[in-house]
Order: structure tokens, then sequence, then C-alpha cells
């Protein structure tokens, strides 16, 4: 089953100038940070609501006050949130206002993250910073979560997690996370990602690499184009998925679409060439791989369809300082892929958000 890419000698260069960057005005960015506070505290102040709404911030009246709101984020952040516009299929957006002491520590997993974020005490930073995430995935599209990841949270929280370190999973730490689209195995896979930095001291790098600039021969692309392997659920959503079928899905679609996770798709099973050509994409996303090193208060917005993501290896430490994410997924309902017939192994999205995106088609002039 475990098919990585090969380890990057340097582990921690600094993030290439070809990568797409956006800048947020000090005015915009203080803005978002306070606005999001204020949903947040108008939230906390409705009794009742405060256990559920932490739990997995898909509270009826959090949604309601997030899609009213959002129409207050200045333009030119909603302008940043737009999807990448580069053959790189990434953007960094630089920055919201962070400082680490209003973090409190890093905690040891994603659930204890989930309890923080529903306390009163000066750890509800986490809640708010929830409430900052949702709101700027909201400028970009409708984000979401899963039924069995994490609980069913829209936000995410990556971090280290003890017993995790050698596994194919954002839990993982010393181990290197193998390239690959996000939840390859379901069609109903997030178009955007969007990755938050809280801390970062090891400056440990996020890798992406676009199926754009991949050079591969016409034989290799109608190959890989084949319906040909399945591609499991990652260790995040359990195990017992033996009932459901595996249909086999293409690995390389129009648009182009990719669908890559090397360490989850049983790759003995192809037939030489097959094993040729996905050795042959996997070398040329290796050629074109680029580090970003995420700093506190950065974003990574990633377009899943084009680009594949990992992470490189690190040495967690287990005191309340390792790195800490936070990732939304992101659907775009102007985008629509050609796939159906796939049980996604009976995972299900949990969706509150429906509605027009307000990314403005147009970048206003500065």
């Amino acid at each position: 089953m475990k098919n990585v890419l090969r380890e990057r000698e340097n582990h921690h260069r600094e993030a290439p100038a070809e990568l797409e960057r956006r800048i947020l005005a000090t005015a915009d960015a203080i803005a978002v940070r306070d606005l999001a506070d204020e949903i947040a505290v108008t939230i906390e102040d409705m009794a009742g609501t405060r256990e559920r709404t932490a739990a997995t911030l898909t509270d009826p009246r959090l949604i309601g006050l997030l899609d009213a709101r959002v129409r207050a984020v200045p333009e030119r952040v909603r302008v940043a949130l737009r999807p990448p516009a580069t053959a790189t299929g990434v953007a960094i957006i630089d920055r919201l206002p962070l400082h680490d002491t209003e973090l409190g520590p890093t905690p040891g997993d994603w659930r204890q993250a989930a309890a923080w974020s529903g306390e009163r005490d000066r750890r509800s930073t986490s809640f708010r910073l929830d409430v900052t995430m949702l709101l700027l995935a909201r400028c970009a599209g409708e984000p979401f979560g899963w039924q069995g990841q994490q609980s069913g949270r829209l936000v995410n929280n990556i971090v280290p997690a003890p017993g995790h370190e050698h596994e194919q999973s954002g839990a993982s730490s010393v181990a290197l996370l193998s390239p690959h689209t996000e939840d390859a195995f379901h069609p109903d896979r997030a178009h955007l990602l969007l990755l938050g930095c809280l801390r970062n001291p090891d400056a440990v790098g996020t890798t992406v690499s676009s199926v754009r600039e991949a050079t591969l021969s016409t034989a290799h692309r109608h190959r890989l184009a084949d319906a040909t392997l399945p591609i499991l659920p990652d260790v995040s959503y359990g195990d017992g998925f033996d009932d459901h079928p595996t249909p086999p899905i293409a690995t390389l679609a129009a648009g182009p679409t990719l669908r890559y996770d090397p360490a989850y798709t049983p790759l003995d099973r192809a037939d030489a060439e097959f094993r040729d050509a996905y050795t042959q994409l996997s070398a040329e996303l290796e050629r074109v791989a680029r580090t970003a090193v995420l700093e506190p208060g950065q974003l990574l917005l990633v377009d899943n369809d084009v680009v594949v993501h990992g992470r490189v290896p690190f040495a967690p430490r287990y005191d309340g300082t390792d790195r800490w994410l936070k990732r939304v997924n992101i659907r775009l309902p102007q985008r629509n892929r050609a796939e159906s017939g796939e049980s996604g192994y009976g995972q299900r999205t949990v969706a509150p958000f429906r509605g027009e995106t307000l990314v403005p088609q147009v970048v206003p002039n500065q």
C-alpha cells in the first residue's frame, strides 16, 4: 500500500517567489479579526448554544451570523480568497494579525483542540480563530466538514499527536506526509483547501505540486485517465470499509482533475503499463514540488483539483509549542466534476452553507 515520494533533502527552504502571493492590507486584516470576534461574542452570549457550537461549529445561529456578516468583509480580502490564479494552483495570503501569547499551548490532538474551543477561559481564542477561518472560507465558497473526520467539525485542527508519528495523516510528524489530493477517495472532496498557520516554530514546510506543471506523455495521460484502481480513505476516517464497494477511479481526468494518494492506492493490483504511468506522474510531481514554510497568521489556499500537498518530517516536542494549523474544506458551487456512481465508502459531508459565492470576479484597482 505504501508508495510515498522520496523525502526531499532540503526540508526547510523558504517558499519560492513563483508561488502566488496575496498581501492583505493591515487595516483589512485587522477588520477580519474584529469581525470574527464580533460574531464569536454574539454567539457566546446566546444561552445554551456555546457547547454545541464549539463541538462542530454548525449551530444554525452561527451559520446565519456568518452568512449575514460575510458581506462586511473588506472587498480586497474577498478578492484575496479567489481561487489561485497561476499554474502552481497555490496562493499564500499574508497575513492576519496573530500573537503567540493569545493562543495558549498547542493542543495534544484535535479532540483537545475541540474541547478547548468550548471553554470560556483564555483558550476560547481557538473558537474565535475557528470563526475567522470560517469567515474567510465563506468568502471563497461553501465550507464543509466530514461526518467521519474530527467528529464533523467544519474547522480541523492539524497538530502532531502522540502515537500517530509514522502514519499517513495530519496527526503524523516524524514520517514524511506523502503528497496527496485531500480526500482523493471521495467524489465530494474539496475544490479548495484553506490552511491557516497559528504556530510553526521549527519552520516545518508544506509541500505543494501542481499537475499543471507536470510533463507527461500522451500515452501516460491516456493510461492515467482509465479508471484502474480505487483510492481508500485515510486513517483519519477510521476503518471498517470492507462492506463498501471499491470502484476504480481515474487518476487524471480532463480539466485537469487529479486524484492522487499513493499511500492509500493498491498499486500492486495494477498492470505494468499503469504502474509505469503512475511512476512517471510521481516523478513529475516531485520535480515541480515547492515547499511553503508558513508563519503565524499566514494562509495557504490550495486548488485541490490540481495540487497535491504534503508535509516534511519534523520532531515533535509535545510540550505545547508544536506546529499548529487550522484547515477548512471549501466547495465551489460553480465548479462541477464529471464523477458519479461512487459510494465514497459511506462518508458524508457536513455542509450547512449553501448559496452564492462572494468572491468578486474582477480584481478592483488597488
